[in-house]
């Protein structure tokens, strides 16, 4: 009967749209995210743009800002525009004198080429810090890799220093056929093999 009775009892909690998780179970009936699949998109309200696409378009714009062409082309529509609400009919003028409209227009193109411009300039001084980071490591391992030549030169010298050279073998053997031939009694060559220009029986 008590199986029946927790059938009954559940057909009405989920009737009142109350029904109870028994106590300890709540992990396993809740909807688990899966660690091996993204999550779906979430509906923005603001626009999404690529910043990196951003970035190179605010810097194309804030060089060709910094350009004598765009003064000259600056000053060019600047004439323009007061020659012709000046010069033209009354009917095609479009901007009357004090041109308050062309006053609105400049004030809107420096109102954006000014962020523009520092966003181009912090992506310089990132791309800056970056190469002064890779120019500081590698001075760090041309420093390392000189220290480390100077201490094998250094044992190299010391190493050299022990060894005998030509020059100084050389001396010595000269050194002690003079002391032989200086102790020998007759005074003469101690080599048997230098006193005659025949070579002596025994030596066969």
């Amino acid at each position: 009967m008590a199986p029946e009775r927790e059938v009954v009892r559940r057909e009405a909690w989920r009737e009142t749209g109350r029904e109870r998780v028994p106590a300890g179970a709540t992990a396993a009936t809740r909807p688990r995210a899966r660690l091996d699949q993204p999550r779906p998109r979430r509906p923005r309200l603001l626009p999404e743009w690529d910043p990196e696409a951003f970035g190179k378009l605010s810097e194309r714009v804030a060089r060709f800002i910094g350009t004598g062409r765009f003064l000259v082309w600056m000053t060019v529509v600047i004439v323009a525009w007061v020659l012709w609400n000046l010069s033209a009919p009354a009917g095609l003028r479009f901007d009357e004198y004090p041109f308050i409209f062309l006053t609105f227009m400049l004030s809107l193109q420096a109102s954006y080429a000014a962020p523009l411009i520092l966003l181009a300039q912090n992506r310089q001084d990132d791309r800056d810090r970056v190469n002064l980071e890779q120019d500081r490591r590698q001075n760090e391992r041309s420093i390392a890799d000189t220290e480390y030549l100077t201490r094998e030169i250094a044992a190299l010298r010391i190493g050299l220093g022990e060894v005998a050279t030509r020059d100084w073998i050389r001396s010595e053997l000269q050194d002690m056929v003079k002391e032989l031939q200086d102790g020998h009694p007759d005074g003469h060559r101690v080599f048997p093999a230098e006193r005659s220009g025949v070579r002596d029986v025994d030596d066969r």
